[in-house]
């Protein structure tokens, strides 16, 4: 179980070489990203309405989306009818604030929200597509919080929490992405870039006045988490990212932007998807995981233990990571009674430990078996199951001496004999000891 390893003294020396050249408030940015610890990211758009994964079904080469539920077994009818969900996606029941206070009282220091997918489909009043939750074929357009992004955002800042948005690179419904009457042979735009330079071009632009649009228009926004990991990497399809991050930043200079698996210099920091690393990456690092098997809303979904949730929160911690957990909101708007349960139960467990969870950093140059060690200031915290407890811990070989323990599980001190300690009882999955180093004050 022991998770702290040499190798995080490594990453982190080498941290600076990962980044290069930053601006002094970026540097300040991702140390604040590194203090959050815990964020929520909300996928929702039409594909809600289908109840299917994401808007991967779309894609021909995605055969994985369909192969346990195609939504049309004809993918020139599933297209067909996936487009004209714009018409009938109705969400009377979106409450934004129930949303933000949920959020809150489950600890989540930030949030993301979807504002468009693969599908192109966009959930704000974008002035640069008609593909949108704003348009007047939407059945929401009329609804006084039909702006859905707009209302997010606003809700979520009333709490106190920061805002992000995630934002697809990739629009399967911009003509200058998929060609009209074109059929794309995978998630890749349907023509080569290098032959249609010209096409690509108004696609360039498009992003940029879209993204520069989210920043302007919606912000404040502390994070602006673009997916679609094949655009810039692969097929010729790369985008003007220094003229588009000049424009992004001349609105909001301390956004962080997240050219997710792309690397260099406009991934602020990386984001390892449904899994904990095996080593930790030496830029600063956020896991997401969605709280079921899938990100958006599918029915009947297989949701995680809490259990499982919070083994992989104390795990990232202690790696020196944030964990940033997947809800995906109902047709109706509706948060997943499963997902409610689960973030309150959060919320509970934090306000017991959050203390060795939030502003805290990873320890590389203690071992203490079978326990998760996270730092703050001249404060300790280890972390262990109750599997372990009654466990005899020695403190002799540490590089500092601890001058006294205390339970966080009960504010009671814990002995301290012989450099050893005995790690206490605890109904909890977790026991927490909160180690007062020498020099202390």
């Amino acid at each position: 179980m022991m998770k702290i390893r040499d190798d995080i003294v490594e990453n982190k020396h080498s941290e600076e070489e990962a980044y290069g050249e930053l601006t002094p408030i970026i540097k300040e940015k991702i140390e604040w990203f590194k203090n959050q610890k815990l964020g929520v990211i909300f996928h929702w758009g039409l594909y809600a309405e289908a109840g299917i994964v994401e808007s991967w079904q779309l894609s021909k080469e995605d055969d994985w989306s369909r192969k346990k539920g195609a939504w049309r077994e004809d993918l020139a009818d599933l297209r067909h009818d996936y487009w004209s969900l714009a018409e009938s996606f109705n969400p009377v029941k979106f409450d934004p604030k129930s949303w933000a206070a949920l959020s809150k009282k489950a600890g989540f220091k930030y949030m993301l929200f979807t504002s468009k997918h693969h599908d192109g489909y966009a959930m704000y009043d974008t002035k640069y597509s008609d593909y949108k939750i704003t348009s007047q074929q939407s059945k929401f357009h009329t609804n006084p919080k039909a702006d859905i992004l707009a209302w997010v955002n606003e809700a979520f800042r009333e709490e106190g929490l920061s805002v992000g948005t995630y934002y697809s690179k990739a629009d399967w419904h911009c003509p200058y992405y998929w060609e009209p009457q074109s059929d794309p042979i995978g998630r890749y735009a349907s023509y080569d870039p290098l032959e249609k330079p010209e096409k690509w071009q108004q696609f360039n632009q498009f992003v940029d006045h879209q993204l520069t649009e989210l920043v302007t228009d919606y912000g404040p926004i502390d994070i602006l988490w673009l997916d679609g990991g094949w655009v810039n990497r692969d097929n010729h399809e790369f985008l003007d990212m220094p003229t588009i991050v000049e424009h992004i930043r001349n609105v909001q200079p301390d956004v962080l932007i997240v050219d997710r698996t792309i690397g260099g210099p406009y991934e602020d920091y990386v984001t390892p998807e449904r899994k904990v690393p095996e080593v930790p990456p030496r830029k600063a690092w956020e896991t997401n995981i969605p709280l079921a098997k899938n990100w958006g809303y599918v029915p009947n979904d297989v949701y995680k233990s809490f259990e499982e949730i919070i083994d992989t929160l104390v795990e990232v911690v202690a790696l020196g990571g944030n964990l940033i957990l997947g809800v995906g909101p109902k047709p109706d708007g509706t948060l997943p009674e499963e997902a409610i349960s689960l973030m309150t139960q959060l919320g509970e467990w934090l306000d017991l430990f959050g203390e060795g969870i939030f502003n805290t950093r990873p320890i590389a140059n203690w071992k203490i078996e079978n326990c998760y060690l996270t730092a703050k200031g001249n404060d300790m915290y280890l972390f262990y199951k109750n599997t372990y407890a009654s466990q005899r811990i020695t403190l002799k070989e540490q590089p500092q001496k601890v001058q006294a323990a205390i339970s966080v599980n009960t504010g009671k001190e814990v002995a301290i004999e012989n450099e050893c300690i005995i790690l206490p009882d605890t109904k909890e999955r977790y026991g927490c000891i909160k180690l007062l180093l020498e020099g202390n004050k």
